[in-house]
């Protein structure tokens, strides 16, 4: 089968263009009509909101993070030519991209958009299983009839609208299972739409480093190699039960991922398990104002990325890195679940008090852990209704005006 993904018209399957509409873009493969899970990532997510945002920073090297001590969270696709990747530290990033542009992360922006990505997945299939803001694994069994074409097909649509309504670019993997769609949404970015059939997984893996199987890091990564276990295609010459021998059940799992088998359904209930920011300072701290005000600003994120996600939380933790790099984590159990940045940062304050002295710190952060559903009104709403009210208030303005629009009052104090 092959089909157009710029206009979905059907096409000969050696044609070169579309005959409708001359878009070179044609999605082509044997097993296309038979394939129904696919893996969809937005590409470069937040830098292109950025750059859908400021048409001037279209053709530019684009870079959201911190200051020189932080992290790339981001980074477009010009930068990445760079060799600039996430979780980059930002003194390599601009070492190696002077001229880049940086951008700091605006996480309610990023959410509205991820929210909006979301409904439009949930309207192709109720099987959506989100891994992130902007990824998740879809289900497409049994939706021919009700979109009245194939799943491929279906998926192209939705790249389609995407783009068109909300200014936003992705990439598709479409296979047989989540193992392989994910592979193959990496195939063909930006835009990208990939099928990585059953027939072929085994010999596409095979010549592959072990560590193209998820889950297998660096340090099993050697010792699979000093036990001979180097490429995949070793894996799939060892008998699994030497495998499970050596390594237990993971290797009865590797046995199966090197041979494209993979038997987890895709899980709508897939739950968040913790919502967190951290940054890292310019220079080392020790003074508790200034850890008190960026903690501040760190939970006004949290909690905004809660309440565009509709979630709240029991469990706050403190995460200090010190200057020595040991990290430090401190939790608290609240009485109830919050996603108010208010009662997010009394819990995070307590702590952090509790934890400065003659320690300097170059990293804190903030998370809230135990996440269940909120329907945007917080428990503690019962205790103090009119500081919540001010809150949800203050985030009405926000995200009509900017977040610049209304600063709350720790953020201007100072000594």
């Amino acid at each position: 089968m092959s089909f157009c993904r710029d206009c979905l018209t059907d096409a000969p399957k050696i044609a070169a263009r579309c005959p409708a509409c001359g878009s070179p873009r044609l999605a082509r493969h044997s097993e296309l009509d038979s394939l129904t899970i696919a893996h969809i990532d937005c590409d470069a997510f937040y830098a292109t909101i950025e750059k859908r945002d400021d048409p001037s920073l279209a053709d530019k090297t684009v870079i959201v993070g911190g200051g020189k001590r932080g992290v790339v969270a981001a980074a477009c696709y010009i930068a990445r030519t760079y060799g600039i990747r996430s979780a980059m530290p930002m003194f390599e990033a601009l070492r190696r991209c002077p001229q880049a542009v940086v951008v700091k992360p605006a996480m309610a922006k990023y959410a509205k958009v991820g929210r909006e990505v979301r409904r439009a997945m949930l309207d192709l299939t109720p099987l959506v299983e989100p891994l992130s803001i902007d990824e998740a694994f879809l289900d497409l069994t049994g939706t021919e009839r009700l979109h009245g074409m194939s799943a491929a097909k279906v998926l192209a649509h939705f790249a389609l609208k995407v783009e068109r309504e909300l200014g936003i670019t992705v990439s598709i993997g479409l296979s047989a299972n989540k193992f392989l769609a994910k592979i193959a949404s990496d195939l063909d970015k930006p835009r990208g739409f990939a099928v990585l059939g059953e027939k072929e997984a085994a010999a596409f893996l095979a010549p592959k480093p072990v560590g193209f199987i998820f889950g297998v890091g660096a340090a099993s990564a050697a010792k699979l190699a000093a036990d001979g276990y180097r490429l995949i295609a070793d894996l799939q010459c060892a008998d699994e039960h030497e495998l499970m021998r050596r390594y237990g059940e993971e290797g009865a799992r590797l046995w199966r991922l090197a041979r494209g088998v993979d038997a987890r359904n895709v899980d709508p209930a897939r739950e968040t398990k913790s919502i967190s920011a951290e940054t890292t300072f310019e220079r080392n701290i020790g003074e508790f104002r200034p850890l008190e005000q960026t903690l501040w600003a760190l939970t006004e994120k949290v909690s905004t990325r809660l309440k565009a996600n509709a979630l709240a939380g029991s469990t706050v933790t403190l995460k200090l890195k010190s200057a020595d790099f040991k990290i430090r984590t401190r939790a608290e159990s609240l009485g109830s679940p919050t996603q108010l940045a208010a009662r997010i940062f009394a819990a995070g304050r307590a702590l952090l008090r509790r934890e400065v002295g003659a320690t300097r710190f170059r990293l804190i952060g903030i998370g809230v852990s135990n996440l269940e559903e909120a329907d945007g009104i917080d428990l503690a709403d019962l205790i103090d209704r009119r500081g919540a009210q001010a809150e949800h208030a203050v985030d009405r303005l926000r995200e009509k005006f900017g977040r610049d629009a209304v600063v709350k009052g720790l953020a201007l104090e100072d000594d």
